[in-house]
């Protein structure tokens, strides 16, 4: 069991974190560990998930398209019919734990929400920045991060004893205390004689397995690989981030070797010869063959192109992800939506300055394509703007991290599609520190 006495960690965790006591603790990232009171209670806590919850209802009553998704359990029974009405039935004054209690008619509950960092700024912000410290001083997921939030006074996880895939931080926000345990891959197939999943009552195992106490402000390194279960006696909202790291295989073979043999192949339908009709009686085998030939030549034209072309497309990848803050690619961001609106009322009511809006970043291509206009990457988006000298100055000094004024010169569509992105913030301070 994990104690607290350990000295105290700044938030963000330091660099010296990440590259002594990280791995001094969980023995070079391959063992849990519990890492107490990391996150201060005055910038996250269970009214943050709240909110994010009723982000989503407001999306559901308006039809407003979103990539966050919601599952209900009772037990270890997924409730799918309760999810609409935990969109849409009345919830003001009424506590959150009776308010569930009601809608599924069961004593203990969980909810779950996927993708909960584009519920809520806040959540995407605060928990930015330890997904951030980690990639400075850890190493950065290829895949990114979600955040994925179990709230409820359920009495063991709902998916039971499980094999975890992914490395992964849970931040516990309270208000009660979970605790949860942990078995190596090694114990669990000693103790159950397999991988699958343990459910019912597996109060045999937890005898066996490692204990961690989870309290507000915790947070628990869980690394892949590992079998783990929550359990506790009142409600808690935890949250978990997994780190997606890919295989190089599964990222080459599902994702980047397609999209290089794409952009090797005629794909304008004028230029295609088309196959010719194939003789009945000679079956199959002509086909074949002049689908093998067509291969060999595409591999051997796309072998000769192969370290660019996945260089180009890893950069990109590279961008879009620093650009989002670590958090992976949501195509309904409501987050972002809210931001978007946010900057644009600012700009409409005076605002004088632009910033990138942490923990998103803006990467702007050195070179000017060939409609003269800059490639410009943020919070996850890639748009074009029109090559001048201002807006030159200004990406730059934007992708610098400092605040730059709003001229005539910065205005327009350019500015209005920066907006867009929700990855820039409009300021009215008229003394905001400047750079450009």
């Amino acid at each position: 069991m994990t104690t607290a006495a350990d000295p105290v960690i700044t938030w963000p965790p330091s660099p010296e974190f990440w590259s002594t006591r990280f791995p001094a603790k969980t023995d070079g990232a391959v063992a849990p560990y519990l890492f107490k009171g990391i996150v201060p209670a005055d910038r996250l806590g269970p009214d943050d998930v709240f909110d994010g919850l009723r982000r989503l209802r407001r999306a559901a009553a308006h039809g407003e398209p979103t990539s966050a998704r919601i599952r209900v359990y009772v037990g270890e029974e997924r409730r799918d019919e309760v999810i609409d009405t935990v969109l849409s039935a009345p919830w003001s004054d009424e506590e959150f734990v009776a308010w569930m209690q009601n809608l599924t008619g069961a004593e203990r509950f969980s909810l779950v929400i996927n993708n909960l960092e584009t519920t809520s700024q806040k959540l995407a912000t605060v928990l930015g920045e330890l997904i951030g410290s980690a990639h400075a001083g850890w190493g950065v997921p290829i895949g990114g991060s979600e955040q994925v939030a179990f709230a409820g006074n359920y009495a063991g996880t709902a998916f039971g004893v499980h094999e975890g895939y992914e490395d992964a931080f849970l931040v516990h926000l309270g208000p009660g205390t979970k605790h949860f345990y942990t078995w190596s891959g090694e114990l669990y197939k000693e103790l159950t004689g397999g991988q699958a999943p343990t459910f019912g009552d597996y109060t045999a195992l937890l005898a066996r397995g490692e204990r961690h106490d989870l309290e507000p402000g915790d947070v628990l390194f869980l690394p892949r690989r590992v079998f783990h279960v929550g359990v506790q006696d009142g409600f808690s909202i935890s949250v978990a981030i997994p780190l997606y790291t890919y295989s190089d295989t599964r990222m080459l073979a599902l994702s980047l070797l397609p999209e290089v043999l794409e952009s090797a192949a005629t794909i304008d339908a004028a230029d295609e010869t088309p196959s010719p009709m194939h003789p009945l009686t000679a079956g199959p085998g002509p086909v074949a063959a002049a689908l093998t030939s067509a291969a060999t030549d595409m591999l051997t034209t796309v072998s000769e192109q192969l370290g660019p072309k996945i260089a180009e497309l890893v950069a990109a990848r590279w961008r879009t992800l620093r650009s989002n803050g670590g958090w992976e690619a949501a195509q309904h961001d409501l987050a972002r939506a809210d931001a978007a609106r946010e900057a644009a009322a600012a700009l409409a009511a005076g605002g004088t300055h632009l910033r990138v809006a942490p923990p998103y970043t803006l990467h702007a291509d050195p070179d000017i394509d060939e409609h003269l206009h800059i490639g410009v990457t943020v919070r996850g988006l890639v748009l074009r703007v029109p090559e001048s000298p201002a807006w030159g100055t200004a990406l730059a000094s934007l992708a610098d991290g400092h605040t730059v004024r709003i001229t005539s010169e910065l205005g327009g569509d350019a500015l209005a599609l920066l907006l867009e992105t929700g990855g820039i913030q409009v300021l009215t301070d008229p003394n905001a520190e400047e750079s450009a």
